[in-house]
Parts: structure tokens; C-alpha cells; sequence
């Protein structure tokens, strides 16, 4: 049997195999790894810093959320209070103008129940002028010659004061029922 026909028994060219495998790991380790380790753990805190600001970010999207939602309650609140104040004064603006229009119509019924008085009391003035001289010329008919208006006027004082009584009794009748 040949040595070269057996594998499992070094030779030369393994220990050189193996030295140069020793020296490549060896420059891999000394030259090629730190570099690599340093572009790693460079790469890491890129990552860990991107994501602290992520969390930043998130926590300052949350505050500023929350205060978007703190004046957004402001404002409803404030809106809220101004639709209230505007409906207080709308009920005033309406009381008052209701009491207005209510003394203004007292005024005007008022003005018009006295106008009314006035007038009908000028009716019955006119009324009993009238009757006095309607009465005078009946009264001249009836006896046939004139009579002295002068001498009689006691009598159409007392015709005349009936009448406008029986008309006052009438007109307070009339204010009554009015109102």
C-alpha cells in the first residue's frame, strides 16, 4: 500500500493547506473583521437612533395630539357658553319687546277708550243741543205760540242733565263691556 492512497495520513501539502487557512483567518480577523464589526455596530446605533426618534416622534405626536384635543374642548366649551349667552339675549331682546309692545298697545287702547269718551261725550252735547231746541220747537207746536227759552231753561237744564246721565250711565256700560 501506498502512502499516497490513504488520506486519512497527512502530508506536506496539508500542513501547508492548514498554514495558509491559519494566515487567511488570521488576516480575515485581524483586517477584514473589525472593519466589518465597525460597520455593524455603526449600522446599530443608526437603528437604535431612528428609533429613539421614532418614540420621540410618537410621544410628541401624542402631546401634540393631546393638546389639539384640549383646545378642540376649549373651543366647543367657549362656543357653547356664546350659543348660551345668545339665547339669554335673544329671551331678553323678546321680553323686553314683548313688554314694550304690550305697554304700547295699553297706550293705544287707552288713548282710543279716552278719544271715544271724548267723543261720545261731545255726541251727547250735541245731542242734547239739539234735543233742546227740537224740544223748544215741539213744545212751540204743541202750545201753539213761542215760547221764551230763557224763562224755561231750568226745566231744559233737568231734560237736558237726564239725558247726558242716561248717555254716562251708558258709556260706562260700554267701557266695561270694551274691556
Amino acid at each position: 500500500m501506498t502512502t499516497a492512497g490513504i488520506f486519512l495520513l497527512p502530508n506536506g501539502t496539508f500542513f501547508i493547506e492548514l498554514a495558509v487557512s491559519l494566515i487567511l483567518i488570521a488576516i480575515i480577523v485581524k483586517k477584514v473583521i473589525p472593519p466589518l464589526n465597525a460597520a455593524m455596530e455603526k449600522r446599530q446605533e443608526q437603528i437604535r437612533s431612528s428609533l429613539e426618534a421614532a418614540d420621540q416622534a410618537k410621544a410628541d405626536a401624542e402631546a401634540a395630539d393631546d393638546e389639539r384635543r384640549g383646545v378642540l374642548e376649549e373651543a366647543r366649551h367657549t362656543a357653547r357658553e356664546i350659543v348660551a349667552q345668545a339665547n339669554k339675549t335673544a329671551e331678553q331682546v323678546r321680553v323686553e319687546a314683548q313688554a314694550k309692545g304690550q305697554a304700547e298697545y295699553e297706550r293705544i287702547v287707552g288713548n282710543a277708550a279716552t278719544e271715544v269718551g271724548l267723543a261720545r261725550q261731545r255726541a251727547v252735547d250735541e245731542a242734547a243741543t239739539k234735543m233742546s231746541e227740537i224740544v223748544m220747537e215741539v213744545v212751540e207746536q204743541v202750545i201753539g205760540r213761542e215760547v221764551n227759552a230763557e224763562a224755561h231753561r231750568d226745566l231744559i237744564d233737568e231734560a237736558v242733565a237726564a239725558l247726558q246721565a242716561d248717555a254716562a250711565g251708558g258709556a260706562a256700560a260700554g267701557a266695561v263691556a270694551h274691556q
